[in-house]
């Protein structure tokens, strides 16, 4: 375990990320104690009985227990430091055998808290990369939208070469992830330049049932058979939040709509239809310019319910193989066949539908280069519309962490080979990076990037990432998102529990209602 002692607190986030991305396979605790010689009162108490502790580091803001209440030296009274009141910041590594680095750096009078926050993960960066001798293709970043930097500077009117300058001199990015940053961004201005921001929103429905759970999910979802009986009342809950919700939202404009999950396609048929004629029922769907449901399984797909997404005029699906290695989708739990995935595939292009995505996972346990170039092999030969490459993220609530000791033996690889080669595969088929973003815990500390034709861009994807419109979530677990202005996002949670979400929908609505009253006279 790596042991990380914080004079203030507010930094927790940032510095945990970033020792966790040098340290993927290690515990990372973090505690906040008010002064130096606290720290070295509780490194004692936790170097007692521990024979080795391989790497402690010590992060001190100074003057020390600036966040504090203390005694004045010169008066005896309490008082509050500012906590802007920071004249500098260090940093020591300190193993059994006494301190292996050391470095600090001033910081200017009311300097604001987010240049703070980048001045010590800079000092915190190059300490690590010194001591462990490896470097980040993302560098200090530790957000999970690194093309939101872009984003803002090209708004602000600056050049892409001033933008890459910036970003390898501030957060060590490497040369490759700047520039495929600023590639998307300029992409994603481009898709989006029509897109009503201010009073437009998409819409969200979530359907928390899978035909079982894949070892690495942390998502809210159930396996289908414990919940076929309720089905039809899920629907009944859902359809009552749908009637409130379409009215708080009835002057607005809907620009997408994404059927995610879960799978939605565990649902039967008529299922199917009834949700989606409540929606049309509902919703305005006149500057609808996208429609997407999550088909996910191969093993949930039919005939008869693609022929009700035609029906209903639904312009783009997900087939999701994640990967085409029959001995890794066994091992991780997907119950479907490679064969089952071609076919899904193949049947949905016989019934019309030109915009499919599929979705990949690299990093899956057992798989390395050469099971992940098959991947890409045989997805190439399918000829989809875009592709999602993931780099995979394995949650605390993950089957994986949850059962570590039952699959240690499970290696979990990947490296910027394989992504690189991933990108090329994608550009052999004509498409090309348009979205972006990153999570916590993940593979090589590399990314999750869609590819797409032109013209078959997720704009979805894109507008829940860069969080620039506001986006009305149903179903249990879903999360509604109401975008204020650019530095103010309020979050409307439901309950994850489907037998909660069923019992308390009332309250789910009344959640909303209370969310939404300050929001609609804004």
């Amino acid at each position: 375990m790596i042991t990380v002692q914080l004079n203030r607190q507010n930094f927790e986030y940032d510095v945990h990320s970033l020792v966790k991305a040098f340290y993927p396979e290690q515990e990372v605790h973090i505690s906040c104690v008010g002064s130096a010689k606290e720290m070295q009162t509780d490194r004692d108490i936790q170097g007692k009985g521990s024979d080795q502790e391989p790497l402690r580091l010590v992060i001190c803001f100074l003057p020390e227990a600036c966040e504090a209440d203390c005694k004045s030296a010169d008066t005896g009274e309490e008082q509050r430091i500012s906590k802007d009141d920071i004249s500098g910041i260090s940093v020591r590594f300190e193993t059994a055998q006494g301190v292996m680095l050391f470095d600090e750096v001033s910081v200017e009078p009311g300097t604001q808290r987010k240049e703070i926050k980048n001045i010590l993960k800079k000092l915190l960066y190059q300490l690590l990369v010194r001591y462990t001798g490896a470097e980040l293709p993302w560098g200090n970043l530790t957000g999970i939208r690194p093309t939101k930097i872009p984003m803002s500077l090209l708004e602000q009117g600056w050049k892409n070469s001033q933008i890459a300058q910036y970003m390898r001199d501030t957060y060590y990015t490497s040369r490759e992830k700047t520039a495929l940053a600023i590639m998307i961004a300029n992409r994603e201005r481009h898709i989006m330049q029509d897109i009503n921001f201010k009073n437009g929103y998409s819409l969200y429905v979530g359907i928390p049932f899978c035909p079982s759970i894949c070892l690495y999910c942390s998502f809210s979802s159930s396996p289908l058979h414990l919940w076929r009986d309720q089905v039809d009342t899920y629907l009944d809950a859902l359809c009552k939040e749908i009637d409130y919700a379409s009215e708080a939202f009835a002057g607005k404009e809907l620009n997408t709509v994404y059927i995610g999950g879960g799978t939605p396609t565990t649902l039967e048929p008529y299922q199917m239809d009834r949700l989606l004629t409540k929606l049309e029922q509902r919703f305005c769907f006149d500057k609808l310019r996208e429609f997407t449901v999550e088909a996910g399984r191969p093993d949930s797909i039919t005939k008869e319910k693609l022929e009700v997404l035609r029906a209903h005029g639904i312009s783009r699906i997900s087939i999701n193989p994640q990967t085409m290695n029959q001995k890794t989708l066994d091992l991780i739990g997907r119950r479907h066949t490679v064969e089952q995935t071609e076919e899904a595939f193949y049947l949905a292009r016989e019934l019309g539908f030109d915009n499919i995505n599929m979705d990949l996972i690299v990093g899956l346990p057992g798989e390395e280069r050469a099971e992940v170039e098959h991947t890409m092999q045989e997805v190439s030969r399918l000829d989809p519309d875009s592709i999602t490459v993931h780099s995979l993220a394995v949650k605390r609530a993950a089957r994986l962490r949850l059962f570590k000791e039952e699959h240690k033996e499970m290696t979990m690889t990947n490296n910027a080979q394989i992504m690189d080669m991933t990108a090329e595969y994608a550009q052999k088929l004509g498409l090309y990076p348009y979205y972006l973003y990153r999570q916590k815990n993940m593979a090589g500390n590399f990314e999750n990037v869609g590819y797409a034709k032109e013209g078959r861009e997720g704009i979805y994807n894109i507008l829940i990432m860069e969080e620039l419109q506001s986006i009305l979530a149903l179903g249990a677990g879903a999360s509604t998102k109401l975008v204020w202005a650019k530095d103010r996002i309020e979050r409307i949670e439901n309950v994850k529990d489907i037998k909660n979400y069923i019992e308390r929908i009332d309250e789910m609505i009344e959640r909303k209602r209370a969310g939404l009253h300050e929001w609609n006279a804004s």
